[in-house]
């Protein structure tokens, strides 16, 4: 690795490490990554990097990396969904033609198969398409009583997030469709410039008939639309880190 290469890099709102890959987050000047000391390399005011040396150019290729990094990531999660849609779409399309011509047991077959076309064009939309909400004060517990109805809640009257509130309800929704479980408890704490969301579940689960669009589809959407970080560090858990909102 040249000396002009960061060694880590923002993707989203987390870091990258350049070449290992490994996570690390959430991308902030209080938290830098572990094997330092590390420089924070700084680009318009916004923290793109970390690197053993600071410099503007070296910032800049940070910035360039981590762009790329995303892009990639994220052609990677759409090629795969595409692939999972055209095989449901096929599936649907069998089983419709069977229905036509006399095989009426399988309505019933083509109605579920519908329903799950409808669930992978909804994850397949969810990566292409950027936002267009802006990101403003949203307070987690309204977002939360909306997607997690039934879970138990530990929140802060003070825990609002800087967010697009359309796409916070999505990515709650794909959390609750991710660690679907018999037990759900949420409970947020505030981490620097950042509230923690914290989702941990029990009992048991059922698991996801395309796993892409559990954590995969998650993270896009926390790290890349939200500008926020998703720890899954921890077994039947998850960590979600959002921007707090800091009113003036």
């Amino acid at each position: 690795m040249s000396a002009d290469t960061p060694r880590w890099v923002r993707v989203g709102g987390g870091m990258e490490s350049i070449p290992e890959h490994h996570r690390h987050g959430p991308a902030d000047t209080d938290f830098p990554p572990p094997g330092g000391p590390w420089e924070p390399l700084i680009l318009g005011g916004r923290l793109v990097g970390w690197a053993d040396h600071a410099g503007l150019g070296l910032a800049r290729r940070s910035a360039e990396l981590g762009q790329q990094l995303e892009n990639e990531q994220r052609a990677h999660l759409l090629g795969r969904l595409g692939h999972k849609l055209r095989s449901a779409v096929l599936a649907l399309q069998e089983s419709a033609r069977h229905a036509a011509f006399g095989r009426s047991e399988l309505l019933e077959d083509v109605y579920e198969q519908a329903q799950e076309v409808g669930r992978r064009a909804a994850a397949l939309e969810a990566v292409s398409v950027e936002p267009k909400d802006g990101a403003r004060g949203v307070v987690l517990a309204v977002v939360l009583n909306l997607t997690l109805p039934g879970a138990t809640r530990d929140l802060p009257a003070n825990a609002v997030v800087l967010a697009s509130e359309p796409v916070l309800v999505e990515a709650f929704t794909r959390v609750r469709e991710w660690l679907a479980a018999e037990f759900v408890a949420v409970s947020a704490q505030p981490v620097g410039a950042w509230w923690k969301v914290h989702i941990a579940v029990s009992g048991s689960r059922t698991p996801l008939a395309v796993p892409e669009m559990g954590e995969p589809l998650v993270r896009l959407i926390v790290d890349t639309h939200l500008e926020g970080w998703l720890d899954v560090s921890a077994s039947n858990a998850a960590d979600i880190y959002l921007p707090a909102y800091l009113s003036r």
